[in-house]
């Protein structure tokens, strides 16, 4: 997928905006979206909500290519509502909340000795269990290959060597990540760049 242009970001930002607002204010989801046709299709997004410099919840999407308007959000009102380690946000919390989106490519097959930290996000599945990774988590958290290999395993409740196995299957993505204070003066977030959740 293309990089996207800078307005481009600051439209699927103020659209996250609003479905966030939508889903904080009144628990619907926002159907009604501006023309967009000149963006691409995205395999998947996250959004990720910071208040006060912490996680506040960060939910996503991946898979077949779809269209990034309604996909980011969809994200910014299930990261709002549905993040299973918080509970839903409340309006008083809503100044303080940054919007960071992840906006990802397809993906690909993966090993140990082809991931790029700061560039690779993984995602390994296996039967039932599935775990997603952001590329931004290896580096916040100084992991090498291995250990974020393991803790994408860990996120998806399998043991921590479960990637050596037969049947286990990983893959790799790359992200844009951009927040509303990296391009907004003025910004309704934090200040804060969001530094990527680790929920899908």
């Amino acid at each position: 997928m293309p990089p996207l242009l800078s307005s481009d970001k600051q439209f699927v930002l103020q659209v996250s905006r609003k479905a966030l607002l939508a889903a904080v204010e009144a628990r619907f989801a926002l159907d009604d979206f501006p023309p967009s046709t000149n963006l691409p299709l995205a395999a998947g997004a996250f959004a990720t909500l910071h208040r006060r410099g912490r996680l506040r919840g960060c939910i996503g999407q991946i898979g077949a290519p779809q269209p990034i308007v309604p996909l980011v959000a969809y994200c910014a009102r299930a990261a709002a509502l549905e993040d299973p380690r918080y509970g839903p946000v409340q309006i008083h919390e809503v100044p303080e909340i940054e919007i960071e989106l992840s906006i990802l490519s397809a993906l690909e097959e993966i090993s140990l000795d082809r991931i790029e930290i700061g560039k690779h996000g993984l995602m390994v599945t296996r039967g039932a269990n599935r775990g997603v990774l952001l590329p931004q988590v290896a580096t916040q958290h100084h992991l090498d290959a291995l250990s974020f290999l393991e803790e994408v395993c860990a996120k998806a409740g399998l043991d921590r060597s479960a990637w050596r196995k037969a049947g286990t299957r990983l893959q790799a993505f790359t992200a844009e990540v951009f927040a509303e204070s990296e391009l907004y003066a003025g910004s309704t977030g934090t200040g804060r760049r969001a530094g990527g959740g680790t929920s899908d």
